[in-house]
């Protein structure tokens, strides 16, 4: 765990719920150096449950996201535990009565991170795997003309249907637990959390990936083994259950038509982003699959649809293949070239 990073006081924000966010807290990490110009930032926000030091696989001396070129903001999403979240904020706004927070949310305080506090107008690049590919389509909307390009990977502009029923059997695992007591626990519900990691074991990865055993390469005996090791233990990782299912509520109203001034209109958003895009999907992921990222380049008006090859599913996205990882860094290099 990584507990180098800054914080970012937003002071109290109005959120598209009509509730309010009181001392709200953006915490981020930067790697590399602002240049005199101001002109080398890229904004890499993070994705569900995960925190700054999770994107880091993408980051390193001689890849595309080199931090001795270029400046790496790397913002964490409110209710990940550390930004402003239901574990780490006062009464009475503390675990279940946390606000929802859209992903229009997130991005504005991200926004006032970029310019108020680090005083960058303009961005290189903005990139995201999964929830931060959401992000990333969001700052394309709300920021048309504040950012060169854009590569949101394994993820979405609008969260799908199926995406949605999928995250419900997430909550309900979660929420299954006697230990879960409406949110107000003493102790985390681990057996809830146990479930959904099981729930989502059938969907991070591919059906071929199991086929082929392909866990084997991630140093996992059996698919027990598999099951208990890297999936229960992801969601025991010091994850909160309350923060989990902000984030899920963030994640299943998921869409840049929700931005004000586009009055639920998805086309009409996408249209409005000015930036070069490349959009990313996984050719085997079950969340967003690369059809609704076919759907959604009809309506951007400067994008190209790169589908990432091979059985990971939306773990391409993830950093834990080697072929995946250097497939998105040569984007990343590309864009930024």
């Amino acid at each position: 765990m990584d507990s180098d990073y800054e914080v970012y006081d937003l002071g109290s924000i109005s959120l598209q719920s009509g509730m309010t966010l009181r001392n709200a807290r953006l915490a981020y990490k930067t790697y590399g150096t602002l240049n005199a110009d101001r002109s080398n930032a890229i904004l890499y926000p993070t994705w569900y449950s995960g925190r700054h030091w999770d994107n880091e696989w993408l980051i390193g001396e001689g890849m595309g996201l080199d931090p001795s070129k270029y400046f790496i903001i790397v913002p964490n999403m409110f209710g990940n535990g550390l930004s402003s979240s239901p574990s780490n904020s006062p009464e009475p706004f503390d675990g279940p009565r946390f606000p929802n927070i859209t992903v229009f949310d997130n991005v504005a305080a991200q926004h006032r991170l970029v310019t108020e506090h680090l005083g960058i107008e303009h961005l290189r690049l903005v990139l995201g795997w999964s929830m931060g590919a959401g992000q990333t389509y969001q700052w394309g909307v709300s920021y048309p003309q504040m950012m060169d390009v854009l590569l949101p990977f394994c993820g979405s502009p609008r969260t799908a249907p199926h995406n949605v029923v999928f995250l419900e059997s997430v909550r309900a695992a979660i929420t299954a637990d006697s230990a879960w007591r409406q949110g107000w626990y003493t102790d985390q519900p681990k057996t809830g959390l146990r479930a959904a990691a099981r729930v989502y074991a059938g969907w991070g990865f591919s059906q071929a990936f199991y086929w082929h055993e392909e866990w084997r390469t991630l140093g996992f005996t059996s698919l027990e083994d598999f099951l208990v090791g890297f999936w229960e233990g992801f969601f025991l990782d010091n994850r909160d259950a309350n923060n989990l299912l902000t984030m899920l509520w963030t994640w299943q109203h998921g869409d840049v038509g929700r931005t004000p001034g586009f009055g639920g209109d998805t086309t009409a958003a996408l249209a409005s982003i000015q930036a070069r895009t490349i959009q990313m999907p996984a050719e085997k992921d079950l969340y967003f699959p690369p059809e609704d990222e076919v759907w959604a380049s009809k309506h951007l008006p400067n994008s190209e649809v790169r589908v990432i090859p091979g059985i990971w599913g939306h773990f391409a996205g993830g950093g834990e293949n080697a072929a995946d990882t250097a497939f998105i860094d040569k984007a990343v290099t590309e864009l930024l070239g």
